[in-house]
């Protein structure tokens, strides 16, 4: 799953080794469980706290670090969404602002801000929701999930959708 979420194979598996594992794991516990060097392991371990995805314990008596994941998977999903906004997103935003204060020169500058106009509205209305998502309960949040298709039912019913042609859902285009 890492590597599909943006991380390499070789952290995924170390992080998949202290998610499932009951106690908290060092380095060498690490290595030698996946037969990596010590020094991928120390790297992908970085990688992990860079992430949040893992948190540095110490055990009384033992100077060693050791490193635990959150079990959570709510928790989980809410800091890769975080995480992913704070490097990928906020940047993005950024570039398009800069752009969009720029004169533009030509037609096609003027027709290309004009999509980037676009995009950061897209951009700036899904951060917005996310906002808002990250803000409510794991219960609510579950339930609002759970209601899917049901929102756009009821959206339906009250005329306030439209749906897109070729779009995903079966529905017919409005």
């Amino acid at each position: 799953m890492g590597s599909r979420w943006g991380i390499n194979r070789t952290v995924g598996q170390i992080y998949a080794l202290i998610f499932v594992s009951e106690q908290p794991l060092n380095a060498d516990d690490i290595a030698e469980q996946l037969s990596f060097s010590r020094s991928n392991v120390s790297m992908g371990l970085k990688e992990l706290q860079s992430w949040r995805l893992v948190t540095l314990r110490h055990l009384p008596g033992d100077r060693r670090e050791y490193f635990e994941a959150p079990t959570d998977a709510w928790e989980i999903f809410r800091t890769l969404a975080e995480e992913r906004r704070r490097r990928e997103i906020e940047p993005t935003l950024s570039m398009l602002r800069a752009a969009l204060l720029e004169t533009p020169h030509s037609d096609a500058d003027r027709i290309a801000q004009e999509r980037m106009r676009g995009m950061h509205e897209l951009i700036e209305l899904m951060t917005t929701w996310f906002d808002d998502v990250q803000r409510m309960d794991r219960q609510t949040l579950s339930q609002l999930m759970k209601m899917g298709s049901k929102v756009q039912r009821l959206l339906e019913f009250t005329g306030k959708v439209k749906l897109v042609a070729g779009g995903k859902g079966g529905g017919k285009p409005g």
